[in-house]
């Protein structure tokens, strides 16, 4: 079953995602460059609400003024047609040979520079594009070897280029936040800020921290073996979770960047059940696009490459549906409560209430029946087996 999207479900791709080729480490591209405006046309016929872009995949690294005008032309052309938004823009900084070290932190002073003034020139143009994000993917800001970077350096060489973006933003009054995307590794050896939490201490590091978050992405999260719904939850916890890329991977590997819901299912089944749902006691909740950052399959042509397009969005459909059954259910509720995960909203110590009472207090402590209370049985097992069956569409409600 095959849901159809609209624009009111928020779902984006990168034009980076439809357009790529199917080039890798291993052989050339199997599919001809997609003309931007075709991609924005197909994505408008099959429900998108949006379409993202790096500057170097919708305009030529070395293309002149004049035709840098004529493909922006072409390009804002196609979105008014059909009325697909531009909510998120990001810089390529990992691609051309000069960013080989990286483009913030490279060891040569004159790169981050020429790297600092690409940023803020394409900043200019996600504020034209009407853009609510920008998105910071640091590709080639790390190392192979620990002693080609003085690690203390890089990390204050990647302060003052985030502060001085964000600094920009403000005095230009463009409304942009930035949002850092978190990876471990490939292209490099190892990638500075390799996942949400490295980039949420180093955001608190900020002087323009305030309009910094995260972006974080599935597969990257979980390349570092960590959990992905976890990550997000932290992001929205500290209401930092600025946009997300959503796409499929399974296990400790290498960046395989499938369709969403095509790797760890169940993962995806949570991530949609935060992002939809919300946490179960309240707080902070994710208003932004459902942006997909994915590869379609090098093995199929252009009508491979839409058909993958559609999987994004129906699986994400089909997990919504799923998701909000899950959450409706009289079982889930009751089996919620048996766990304690509605008593673990509840406050620690109880209204003004200090460490002295705390400690005067023998029934938290002198009185307390550790035996006895550990003798309480979770039912976390069937919580889970809950999820699956809604998950696997063995409940309807």
């Amino acid at each position: 079953m095959t849901l159809q999207p609209t624009p009111a479900d928020r779902f984006t791709f990168g034009l980076w995602t439809v357009g790529w080729t199917g080039n890798d480490p291993f052989g050339t591209p199997t599919r001809q460059a997609l003309n931007p405006v075709e991609a924005v046309n197909r994505l408008s016929e099959l429900g998108a609400y949006g379409i993202t872009f790096h500057d170097n995949d919708l305009i030529p690294f070395d293309a002149t003024a004049a035709e840098r005008e004529s493909i922006l032309k072409d390009f804002r052309g196609a979105l008014e047609t059909t009325g697909l938004k531009v909510p998120m823009v990001t810089t390529n900084l990992f691609s051309h040979p000069v960013f080989k070290d990286g483009g913030f932190t490279s060891n040569d002073r004159s790169i981050r520079r020429y790297a600092l003034r690409k940023v803020l020139e394409n900043i200019d143009l996600a504020a034209e594009m009407g853009a609510e994000t920008f998105v910071m993917w640091g590709g080639r800001e790390g190392s192979e070897y620990d002693g080609s970077k003085d690690l203390a350096s890089s990390l204050d060489r990647m302060k003052e280029g985030v502060d001085t973006v964000a600094a920009y933003i403000k005095e230009k009054n463009y409304g942009l936040r930035l949002a850092l995307e978190p990876k471990p590794n490939e292209p490099r050896g190892d990638i500075f800020l390799p996942t949400v939490g490295h980039a949420l201490a180093f955001i608190a590091e900020l002087e323009h921290g305030d309009i910094v978050g995260v972006n974080p992405e599935t597969g990257h999260e979980q390349m570092a073996g960590l959990n992905f719904t976890h990550g997000i939850a932290q992001a929205l916890w500290a209401e930092k979770l600025f946009h997300i890329d959503l796409n499929g991977q399974r296990g400790i590997k290498y960046d395989q960047d499938l369709v969403f819901g095509h790797g760890d299912l169940t993962s995806a089944f949570f991530t949609v059940d935060l992002l939809e749902n919300g946490f179960p006691n309240g707080g902070p909740t994710y208003n932004g696009p459902r942006h997909f950052d994915y590869k379609p399959s090098r093995t199929d042509g252009y009508d491979g490459v839409w058909d993958s397009a559609k999987a994004n969005m129906s699986m994400y459909l089909l997990l919504k549906e799923r998701a909000t059954a899950f959450r409706a259910n009289p079982e889930v509720r009751e089996a919620l409560k048996t766990a304690g995960v509605f008593e673990l909203g509840e406050s620690t110590l109880a209204a003004g209430e200090t460490t002295a009472d705390l400690l005067a207090d023998t029934s938290a402590f002198e009185g307390f029946d550790a035996d006895a209370a550990a003798e309480r049985s979770f039912g976390f097992i069937r919580l889970n087996q809950l999820a699956l069956e809604h998950l696997m569409g063995a409940r309807q409600a």
